[in-house]
């Protein structure tokens, strides 16, 4: 018989456990006979011990079954499965892109994402921008938009995953959270019960990431590879830099609106096309699309290229009850703050770094993100034109412009990005966008 305190005894005093051990705690997470002192006296001890890749792989496969896994067999589907996950930043707004992308190239795309907490804006909260968009629908819908038209962005639903939901409040309150295999797990089972066949994960390195260093984005991204290969699922991680917003610009609408410009060609900011591309072919190669890293670039840029990237977009906005012509006429549908005001930089010289979680933190203070899970969101505020590092800039001249509700607003924020960036006699050399690749 299984007791759940021999449990928190055995992983308190360094052993591994068993995947029946395992499968029993979770299975009590998730219908409440294992309480909450229990839950963060087992992830205190995990954080303390860790786990092996064995317990890894059956704690997450564990916390996939705790709740329904959508299956896609039945459906007949031309193509394979895949998605992408990033662990966050400013600016990433990769998401929008590369599903239609993904799928203009054969893939079927089933994005469950998240909503933005802390800096770092959610992908789900874009969407919030856009009108009438139903980021919950039904099973028989979101089926049907990904059969159609090859890709939908929807948010977590109650039945996916369900032990996870429980189990990170209590790390999240337990100051429990940074443990490298328990972020393993929440991300992998969450991602795993979408039925994928690969996934390419996006680990963000430098100030705006979650990791709070490039060792620690390494350790993470081996796991996440580890076990996401261990559970079935062919998975590859590329580490890239958040030490700048990956995009110019934050903040919802706004982001939505560059996601638009990018898919139609208007504009595709480098360091975000070199991501978006990256992660793309990754995803081609491991669901077997393309023979390799080359072609799958070339496969990504026709998709772009034909305007088929943008027609899934637009088509998947439409299912999904948005707009039919959001992107004919994005003004008509995105909502635009009323204050746009520029923030003057305070001497001459090279933008040599920021602080990119700053940044985040300066959208949030206009609306644009949470503090608390509860708090609603202003999708038409936030920051754009924002200077990449290593630009030349004038004193005086723009390092970003604030879009804001209130003039009081505006004045706070032009005082937070002022502070967020550093200006030097000489350009910085420059970071890296992607420091490797692990498969």
């Amino acid at each position: 018989m299984l007791l759940t305190q021999e449990i928190i005894r055995k992983k308190r005093d360094g052993g591994a456990l068993s995947v029946d051990e395992i499968g029993f705690f979770v299975r009590g997470i998730t219908d409440g006979s294992v309480t909450e002192g229990q839950i963060a006296a087992l992830a205190m001890a995990v954080y303390f011990r860790d786990m092996n890749m064995d317990e890894r792989v059956a704690f997450t496969l564990a916390m996939r079954d705790s709740g329904q896994v959508l299956e896609w067999r039945s459906l007949d589907l031309p193509g394979p499965v895949l998605d992408k996950h990033s662990t966050g930043g400013v600016g990433d707004v990769v998401s929008l892109m590369l599903g239609p992308m993904v799928a203009a190239c054969g893939g079927f795309v089933p994005m469950i994402s998240g909503r933005g907490l802390g800096h770092t804006g959610g992908t789900l909260d874009k969407f919030g921008a856009i009108p009438g968009y139903c980021a919950a629908p039904d099973a028989a819908l979101f089926r049907s938009v990904v059969k159609q038209v090859g890709v939908a962005i929807i948010g977590q639903t109650a039945e996916l995953a369900p032990a996870d939901k429980r189990f990170y409040s209590i790390r999240d309150t337990t100051a429990t959270v940074e443990s490298v295999a328990m972020i393993t797990a929440s991300i992998l089972s969450k991602k795993l019960a979408a039925g994928l066949d690969a996934l390419a994960m996006d680990v963000k390195v430098g100030s705006g990431a979650f990791m709070p260093s490039l060792d620690k984005s390494v350790e993470l991204a081996e796991s996440i590879v580890a076990v996401g290969g261990g559970a079935g699922t062919r998975t590859a991680a590329l580490l890239t830099d958040m030490n700048q917003p990956l995009a110019p610009a934050a903040g919802n609408a706004l982001e939505v609106r560059l996601a638009m410009d990018y898919l139609t060609g208007r504009a595709r900011p480098a360091r975000l096309h070199e991501v978006t591309m990256a992660l793309g072919a990754e995803m081609l190669v491991l669901g077997a699309l393309a023979a390799d890293e080359a072609s799958a670039r070339l496969l990504l840029q026709g998709a772009l290229d034909s305007g088929e990237a943008a027609e899934r977009f637009a088509r998947m906005v439409a299912a999904l009850g948005g707009p039919e012509d959001l992107l004919d006429r994005p003004n008509a549908n995105l909502e635009r703050a009323p204050l746009v005001v520029p923030v003057p930089a305070p001497r001459a010289g090279y933008a040599a770094s920021v602080d990119c979680r700053a940044l985040g933190l300066a959208v949030v203070g206009l609306g644009g993100g949470r503090r608390r899970p509860q708090d609603p969101i202003d999708a038409a505020v936030g920051l754009s034109g924002l200077a990449e590092l290593g630009d030349e800039i004038a004193a005086g001249a723009p390092l970003a412009l604030v879009h804001a509700r209130t003039q009081a607003g505006a004045e706070q924020a032009v005082r937070e990005v002022q502070a967020a960036y550093r200006i030097a006699d000489a350009p910085a050399p420059p970071n890296p966008i992607i420091y490797r690749t692990i498969r």
